[in-house]
């Protein structure tokens, strides 16, 4: 039913016996002088439930006390919609971390804290009465009383659900400051846009409590609380709370307004509070809470191990969180602040297919230009994203119809369907000229099974700022963009003096259309990203490593493009980045940690089923499937960008065994040599 109390039922009865008699002993002799001398952060969980019991003036809020112990979130609900409850616990994980259901009329909770009481150990509870909040009461005695009165108790469940004062000691040992505590405030606490998966009776909106983090401290935040499930695990966003739906940080729902230092991060984790929104939107007739930030303490320690045991006492083999699957944080956008969590398995991964597109058998010295993680920092903001338009087409055979080269459309397509495999709308964008043949393309693709489903393809035409809004935002609305991420693959890129030029330095900007437009102009919308994929410096995106490509590359004062992207991926060839994005997409929703980063922790789902894994891993890249669009591009007399022979060959490299081979790389650092068949 719950880990705590599973772990805790395998311990010997003697030992808890033993347990809970010190408690009581060590209680008993809490003197009065004791609790009036004693600083209350030096005050163990159960002399802090004494002092509560007592009605301790000094105790409110429980936010900064009894650092190295859980706290609790606490619901009381009438015994018929225990089950309901407990199932919408389980759907939404990260709010509603379940530490302990009891039974009807319990009013101890043995797996958590010896000798507590349910009805007096919380200093502040909440009254609602058909979802709505009556009183607020410093006891739960009157509920169920001695007299003939009916004792309310007795048909009432108890759930103890994890909360974040629980990780708050460990973030303060590791160096992170707590602000709310440093400022004496309650936790701000935000109710989001995010519904929670409703189980029988219970429905609600996910509640985030949020915490400023130095910038520099993210990886640390995001590792103490990551080995801490029960206090809701790593955080479900970091960076703008408007993409949460929350409108304004100085007005939070509940708790109290914390302040950001400069060089601060909002941070959100999620929130226990979550259960007293499904009370108020689920409208039992009666139902008892904790109030916000007055939790109930437990004995049970902050440590990774109390995800196995319930309490220090037991012996039971603690299992730790994998290493493997410990989050990194990395910043994905600026307008609006992102940061997005993978975990260290798959940033290895997804590093490793970037050294592998990053060598160089053409000899075009393209390693000058590396800038590690580009490739993921792309990936996970394609992940983030929604509707993407691809551009692809450098027309470097200027002498030739059509002008094109093999390098891009290869890459753009590989994207393309993985984009659509994982649920995401997704546009081709060609030059005027290359329409017709880029339609053939695609339905070519389509009936060979290179693409997953035909996509749209449209142009650009438009010249300056404004036609690049009204193009990229619905009615020109930059609070309403059509597309949150541009990719551009071996795409011309406008060098600085308004010209595009081939590695040769010859001029074709009259074959090539200005979609450069529309990635200056995406750099003022709000919400949409941008990355350029290149194998020389004279591609779109490439303006982001201009000085290198100038300084370093042949060519680079004439030929280097002016316009940057977001993120500049560089390849050996640029067909091998497009590869690349479509295997580190894979990576990541097959990554547990950001998979649950996406779902903002709600959704029972562990992992891909699978159907998912199995249509997303036959969406790769591979041999037979690039060969096979290869010959659909000589077909359409398309040809290779260095020597313009009309072949099966990119960038003057033949297919076999240069191109196949790296392929086959990229799959097994994706899959494994024993997937790849």
């Amino acid at each position: 039913m719950f880990l705590a109390v599973r772990a805790a039922r395998r311990s010997a009865g003697r030992c808890r016996g033993f347990w809970r008699s010190s408690v009581r002993e060590e209680a008993s002799r809490f003197s009065v002088e004791m609790q009036q001398t004693l600083p209350l952060n030096r005050l163990t969980p159960a002399e802090l439930r004494l002092l509560i019991r007592q009605k301790d003036s000094r105790i409110g809020t429980t936010s900064g006390l009894a650092y190295g112990f859980q706290q609790a979130n606490l619901l009381i609900l009438p015994s018929r919609l225990a089950n309901d409850f407990e199932d919408f616990c389980h759907r939404n994980p990260a709010p509603l971390p379940l530490l302990y259901r009891s039974k009807p009329g319990e009013t101890s909770c043995p797996p958590l804290a010896g000798g507590a009481d349910v009805r007096t150990d919380v200093s502040q509870y909440c009254v609602y009465e058909e979802g709505r909040l009556v009183k607020t009461i410093s006891s739960l005695q009157s509920y169920s009383p001695l007299s003939s009165s009916p004792d309310v108790m007795s048909e009432m469940v108890s759930f103890y659900l994890g909360c974040s004062f629980g990780f708050e000691g460990k973030l303060k040992e590791a160096g992170v400051p707590v602000r709310n505590v440093e400022q004496g405030r309650n936790v701000s606490m935000y109710r989001t846009s995010i519904s929670c998966i409703p189980a029988g009776a219970f429905h609600c909106h996910l509640v985030v409590t949020m915490r400023p983090v130095p910038a520099a401290l993210l990886d640390t935040a995001v590792e103490v609380t990551h080995l801490n499930p029960l206090a809701h695990g790593a955080p479900v966003h970091i960076g703008d709370a408007a993409l949460l739906g929350i409108q304004d940080l100085s007005k939070p729902d509940y708790g109290d307004q914390v302040d950001l230092q400069p060089g601060d991060v909002p941070v959100f984790w999620a929130c226990g509070v979550t259960s007293i929104e499904a009370v108020l939107c689920s409208k039992p007739p009666l139902a008892f809470s904790h109030s916000p930030g007055h939790m109930f303490l437990t004995d049970i320690p902050d440590s990774p191990d109390s995800t196995i045991a319930a309490s220090d006492i037991t012996n039971t083999p603690r299992l730790k969180p994998s290493p493997e699957l410990m989050p990194l944080c990395f910043p994905i956008s600026q307008n609006p602040l992102l940061y997005s969590l993978a975990s260290k398995a798959a940033v290895e991964r997804i590093r490793q297919l970037e050294m592998i597109i990053g060598e160089d058998p053409g000899q075009r010295g393209i390693r000058a230009l590396f800038v590690q993680d580009e490739l993921l920092r792309s990936c996970l903001a394609l992940s983030h994203s929604s509707s993407v338009a691809i551009t692809t087409g450098f027309p470097t055979h200027y002498m030739h119809s059509p002008p094109d080269e093999t390098d891009g459309p290869p890459g753009a397509i590989a994207i393309a369907t993985m984009l659509l495999s994982l649920g995401k709308d997704v546009t081709l964008l060609t030059d005027r000229r290359a329409v017709e043949m880029t339609g053939a393309m695609v339905d070519e693709a389509v009936r060979t099974g290179v693409l997953k489903a035909a996509i749209p393809v449209v142009t650009f035409e438009g010249s300056g700022p404004e036609a690049a809004q009204n193009f990229l935002c619905h009615h020109g609305d930059t609070s309403k963009p059509r597309f949150d991420h541009l990719v551009a693959i071996e795409r011309s890129g406008r060098a600085e003096d308004g010209n595009y030029y081939n590695m040769r330095g010859i001029n074709i900007k009259h074959l090539v259309d200005p979609i450069d437009d529309l990635f200056i102009a995406a750099r003022t919308i709000s919400g949409v990203s941008t990355t350029g994929i290149g194998d020389g410096g004279n591609e779109l995106g490439m303006g982001k490593v201009k000085q290198q490509v100038k300084s370093l590359m042949p060519m680079g004062e004439v030929v280097a493009c002016d316009v940057p992207a977001d993120f500049a991926i560089t390849a050996g060839v640029s067909n091998w980045g497009g590869y690349a994005v479509a295997c580190g997409l894979y990576l990541l929703h097959t990554c547990p940690s950001h998979r649950r980063y996406l779902r903002k922790g709600l959704g029972q789902e562990a992992a891909p089923t699978s159907e998912q894994l199995q249509d997303w891993s036959s969406c790769l890249p591979s041999v037979e499937k690039e060969e096979t669009f290869l010959s659909t591009l000589v077909r359409l007399g398309i040809r290779s960008g260095k020597t313009g022979n009309l072949g099966m060959e990119v960038d003057g490299l033949t297919f076999h065994p240069t191109h196949s081979s790296l392929i086959s790389r990229l799959l097994e650092a994706t899959l494994g040599s024993a997937q790849i068949s």
